[in-house]
């Protein structure tokens, strides 16, 4: 499976954060933005990544992840010179995708979650990821049926669907280059992702998951404090484990010097 992380864009609703960096490459916490969704991918075992960026701050990403190998992986770059939709993702990287699945994380997301076994275990079709908000309207939705099987999925609908929106982490069969050259723009001018999803939904082939952890598309100032605070959270829990697990190594090196 080979792995893309759209990270393209303006990042006009972080102005003025978004006038001397990209977006992807604030701070979220400890490190930049776009190493979570990087960790993400090298944690599914995806080694072969494809970043897409704006044309701004190329020298910047390629100056924080190189080509991969300090990562134990190949990064490869391609410039958005102009965002047209997520869609125009698989455009980019189709000779990229070539004959492989492929999983896509956008640059801005952030997730608890462990998504590793089912990244592996993807053989076909669709399968994204959903979450409960309060703010639907805002992404792309989805709506299930009595069994929580997708039945409808819309772009920020107008009118309510469900609560659910569809997360920015994808994975397709190889299919979705040939989906995405079909594609046709939405009145936004935009290759829409959902029309991608809704080619699958009919059919029969796509599987929506439910998010159980913290999810944050870091594109606004409030969702960028708060990934800024869960990822805080989720560092403090880990040194606290390390600490006790140092700790407990620590006692049993003393009762065996101490012949206990």
């Amino acid at each position: 499976m080979k792995g893309i992380i759209l990270s393209g864009g303006s990042g006009t609703r972080l102005s003025p954060l978004t006038k001397v960096t990209s977006k992807q490459l604030l701070p979220v916490y400890n490190k930049p933005m776009i190493m979570y969704p990087v960790e993400t991918l090298l944690k599914a075992g995806i080694k072969d990544i494809l970043i897409i960026i704006a044309p701004d701050h190329p020298g910047d990403y390629m100056k924080l992840l190189g080509s991969g190998k300090d990562f134990g992986a190949r990064f490869t770059y391609e410039i958005q010179d102009k965002p047209e939709g997520l869609a125009q993702a698989f455009l980019i990287g189709a000779d990229f995708i070539d004959n492989d699945s492929v999983c896509m994380i956008l640059g801005d997301n952030i997730f608890e979650d462990d998504f590793s076994e089912t990244i592996r275990n993807f053989k076909s079709g669709a399968h994204l990821f959903a979450k409960e908000v309060e703010d639907p309207e805002r992404f792309g939705v989805v709506k299930f049926d009595e069994n929580m099987k997708a039945v409808k999925i819309e772009e920020k609908p107008k009118e309510y669907l469900s609560n659910y929106a569809i997360t920015g982490l994808y994975l397709y069969d190889n299919r979705v280059v040939e989906v995405a050259e079909q594609a046709k723009p939405s009145a936004r001018g935009e290759l829409e992702i959902t029309e991608l999803h809704n080619w699958y939904l009919k059919q029969g082939d796509i599987k929506v998951d439910i998010v159980n952890g913290e999810w944050v598309d870091a594109g606004t100032f409030e969702s960028l404090f708060k990934a800024n605070e869960i990822a805080r959270k989720k560092h403090s829990l880990l040194n606290t484990k390390s600490t006790k697990y140092t700790k407990n190594i620590k006692e049993c090196f003393n009762d065996i010097i101490a012949g206990v």
